[in-house]
């Protein structure tokens, strides 16, 4: 029995061409190198390398990487030490620096990130780490951008995540908190007995040109006083009320007994 080695080579020869085609997604790019030479990008979609090792490729994703810095322990300007959380996103924009000028572009980002944020924490008191985390995480940002895009990554954001203070440290601040609150309080309660003073003076000015007036504002009073039946009311009354009160009560005794009245006196006692 023969055997056709034409066929056989051509069909080998076949096959060797079929293994060379690649498929790339919409979001990866295909790094190709020629005998160990960079030789350009290929996808997304169909494309076709040399067979045998001769062309090897290295893809890159393009979408965006979540990377969640771990934990570090490091000192604010004003000696006090913290541990910070933070997290990191970034995509690569330059898909042949990446693969070209940095061995592992994603570890070299991240200790990048880490580096940046313990000398930005150690730039700035607690304060601002706890009330100007925007500020900070903006300024974190461009610091590391300025050292990644050399690599062809951009950093998209880099948040703190978490900021975690000694105990000791958030008694004391709880303390504060509670003296700045006391404080607003008893300046709001000072403001609100000057207003108070300042009207009752104007009240006061009002009711001195009208006698009438005083007189109502007293009976207010007692009427406000007395409507609690349990309550006992105790009043100054004039000895000038006191003496047309009597008279009163002598001329309408006179009046009842059938006698002629006696002009009630109207004089006012000594």
């Amino acid at each position: 029995m023969e055997v056709d080695l034409s066929g056989i080579l051509l069909g080998v020869v076949v096959l060797i061409l079929l293994s060379g085609f690649r498929i790339t997604r919409e979001y990866q790019r295909a790094v190709v190198f020629r005998l160990g030479r960079y030789r350009g990008l290929r996808g997304p979609g169909l494309y076709w390398l040399i067979p045998l090792g001769i062309e090897t490729k290295v893809k890159i994703d393009l979408r965006v990487v979540t990377n969640p810095i771990e934990q570090q322990e490091t000192i604010t300007r004003d000696s006090v030490t913290v541990k910070v959380n933070a997290v990191l996103w970034f995509r690569v924009t330059d898909p042949q620096k990446a693969v070209l000028t940095v061995e592992n572009f994603r570890a070299a980002v991240q200790q990048v990130a880490l580096t940046s944020l313990r000398n930005v924490i150690g730039q700035h008191v607690l304060d601002e780490v706890l009330k100007e985390r925007d500020k900070i995480n903006a300024f974190l940002k461009r610091v590391v951008l300025e050292n990644t895009s050399a690599w062809g990554v951009t950093v998209e954001l880099l948040e703190m995540k978490d900021v975690e203070i000694p105990q000791d440290m958030q008694r004391v601040m709880a303390m504060e908190a509670e003296a700045i609150r006391e404080k607003r309080a008893r300046i709001i309660k000072a403001e609100a007995e000057l207003e108070a003073s300042r009207k009752l003076a104007d009240a006061a000015g009002s009711m001195v040109g009208n006698p009438a007036a005083l007189e109502l504002r007293r009976m207010q009073m007692v009427a406000e006083v007395g409507a609690d039946n349990n309550s006992t009311t105790v009043l100054m009354i004039p000895a000038e009320f006191v003496h047309l009160a009597t008279n009163l009560s002598t001329f309408l005794e006179g009046h009842s007994a059938g006698g002629k009245p006696k002009e009630m006196p109207l004089s006012k006692p000594q």
